[in-house]
């Protein structure tokens, strides 16, 4: 079974997805690390993110760098979202996803394209959605918990403007799957929104 979960930043996602794959017993990738790595990388090689020359020759590393805690700096968030919107960086880094969604067993994957690229044959698609107040405070203080002192308005900006960039790309922009069963996490607890995915998926793979 291939679960697909779309989604803006700090929408819950990740943590849905996390726990649907513990769930159904599935392994789970976060394609934002492929991204982020690739922003890790042109950082350390001092590349220009907003060249594709520049980010494509960042697609190459080993995949021990998604284990990497520093991906997840909201620094490399940024980038990741400068980089992600070249179409040669997203065809680098296709396979390697279709072929984590096409394994035997299945997988849970979350994404910004999972449901509309990736893996458009995907048995669920949910796309996952929160305000951008409610996901700026989430990003705010998980950023604080790292000892970030980034403010809570600058976060707001960074998610509206990386929201813009996500949705306005020409490849493969985050946009719902016309299937995609939506899920809106602005008001739940961590436990609700995972129990009405769950529901959700058996659902609409029930049979």
């Amino acid at each position: 079974m291939i679960i697909a979960v779309d989604g803006p930043a700090a929408s819950g996602k990740g943590t849905i997805a996390r726990a649907l794959a513990r769930h159904y017993g599935v392994p789970h990738l976060d394609t934002g690390l492929l991204y982020r790595a690739v922003a890790a990388q042109v950082l350390r090689l001092d590349l220009d993110p907003a060249i594709e020359a520049d980010a494509v020759a960042a697609c190459d590393f080993d995949d021990t760098l998604l284990a990497d805690p520093g991906l997840r700096d909201d620094a490399t968030g940024q980038i990741a979202s400068i980089v992600s919107a070249h179409p040669l960086v997203r065809a680098a880094l296709m396979q390697r996803q279709k072929k984590f969604a096409h394994q035997p067993g299945g997988a849970v994957l979350d994404g910004r394209d999972i449901g509309t690229v990736i893996a458009p044959d995907a048995d669920a698609k949910l796309f996952v959605r929160a305000t951008p107040m409610i996901r700026a405070r989430r990003r705010h203080d998980e950023l604080k918990s790292r000892g970030s002192a980034i403010s809570y308005d600058q976060v707001l900006a960074d998610i509206r403007t990386r929201d813009d960039r996500d949705s306005s790309r020409s490849t493969a922009p985050l946009v719902a799957a016309e299937d995609a069963m939506e899920l809106d996490t602005s008001f739940l607890s961590i436990d609700a929104a995972v129990s009405r995915a769950i529901a959700l998926v058996e659902g609409r793979t029930a049979g």
